[in-house]
């Protein structure tokens, strides 16, 4: 059974199904009842034309269930005369869902569930363990997302910002697990990008594929989190690298400079790097300054403190952070780039505090194992 096909035909089935004038949520469900389907039969008997099997069986689900409910006589009338596909049911319609998911009036938590689930074809199991979430929880978040957008028109048109930025949480969400939402992510805006002309569609594509380039290094055969400077650098997918590089320079080349650009821009000096004292903080610094003129987003502050450590010290960038505390409050990410900076001057104590109170507030299990284990370390320092 390919599951990369049956995740790419998913949203097309859909499409297909609601543009003949079915309720998302029924549509949806029916594909999922279609995939169950599929799971059994195809291994002895796969059909000729996938698409058209699944579309064939959702569409009889969608009748059997128009015909058990008599408050809708005129609808199963309508299903029960299903016509033959013609020109229109060969169309795409993966980005009009995918637009559809990622409506605005569903919240970020419930737009990356929805797009996960129907766009992407994951199972609601799925889901909720990459989420680490109970199944109920997430069955429920789903559901609620599903009916909000029932009734809306499956339209050529949407936000594509806000398209990008669930696609951008998707991918951050997780490189592990039984589901890769990385990949995932990946997969879902190579969709967007072949049907939208954008630069920052590209952008995006290429922070990711960037990012992901480094995935195999991240982790140590201890199981440990190794940090970007530690890292293998023989392990980083060149491909990646190289695909992500030409998507970023092509996007930039139209010099409409959005975030996703400016922060791909940043990862793609850290790859070009051949080792960490080799990276250029200089240039790297002057895109986080671009990016935060750009955004004003306080993590990009924060992020450019640590940059400016590199290029003018952590005296320096010390200074700079606490100009950052009323914006950001002590979280976790803010502790840690403190005790960070503290310790590169020397205030070892200090440094080992801050860390240990970034592990204790952070809710991420390999990052907090990594911050626990920099707090043990200075404290065996100053033994």
């Amino acid at each position: 059974m390919d599951e990369t096909l049956l995740r790419t035909l998913v949203p097309q089935v859909i499409g297909v199904l609601v543009r003949r004038g079915n309720d998302f949520a029924a549509a949806e469900d029916a594909v999922q009842e279609a995939l169950v389907e599929a799971v059994r039969s195809w291994p002895e008997h796969p059909p000729r034309n996938p698409r058209a099997w699944l579309i064939g069986v959702a569409g009889r689900r969608l009748v059997d269930a128009a015909r058990s409910e008599t408050a809708r006589r005129a609808r199963e009338q309508r299903l029960d005369r299903e016509p033959a596909p013609g020109p229109t049911e060969q169309e795409d319609d993966t980005l009009r869902l995918l637009f559809l998911c990622c409506h605005p009036a569903l919240s970020p938590q419930s737009a990356i569930a929805l797009t996960l689930r129907a766009v992407g074809g994951l199972t609601t199991d799925e889901i909720a363990e990459a989420f680490l979430v109970p199944r109920a929880t997430m069955a429920q978040r789903i559901s609620r997302a599903k009916r909000t957008v029932a009734h809306v028109p499956l339209g050529p048109t949407g936000d594509l910002t806000t398209v990008l930025r669930v696609l951008y949480l998707v991918y951050h969400a997780g490189h592990g697990g039984r589901v890769d939402l990385a990949s995932e992510a990946i997969r879902l805006t190579r969709e967007v990008a072949a049907g939208q002309s954008d630069a920052e569609v590209r952008g995006l594509l290429a922070l990711m594929l960037l990012h992901h380039a480094r995935r195999r290094a991240r982790v140590g055969q201890d199981g440990r989190l190794v940090t970007l400077d530690a890292q293998d650098r023989s392990l980083w997918d060149t491909d990646e690298i190289a695909e992500g590089v030409r998507l970023l320079q092509g996007a930039l080349a139209e010099n409409r400079r959005g975030e996703y650009q400016l922060q791909a821009a940043i990862a793609a000096l850290h790859d070009d790097a051949p080792t960490a004292s080799q990276t250029d903080w200089p240039q790297i610094l002057e895109w986080y300054d671009e990016l935060v003129a750009l955004t004003g987003n306080p993590v990009a502050r924060l992020s450019r403190v640590v940059a400016l450590a590199h290029v003018l010290g952590a005296d320096a960038a010390l200074a700079e952070l606490e100009t950052l505390e009323p914006l950001v409050g002590e979280r976790h990410r803010f502790l840690a780039v403190r005790g960070f900076l503290l310790e590169r001057v020397g205030e070892l104590e200090d440094a080992a505090d801050h860390y240990a109170e970034a592990a204790r507030r952070t809710t991420n299990l390999p990052e907090r194992d990594h911050l626990t284990r920099q707090a043990a370390r200075l404290r065996q320092r100053q033994r």
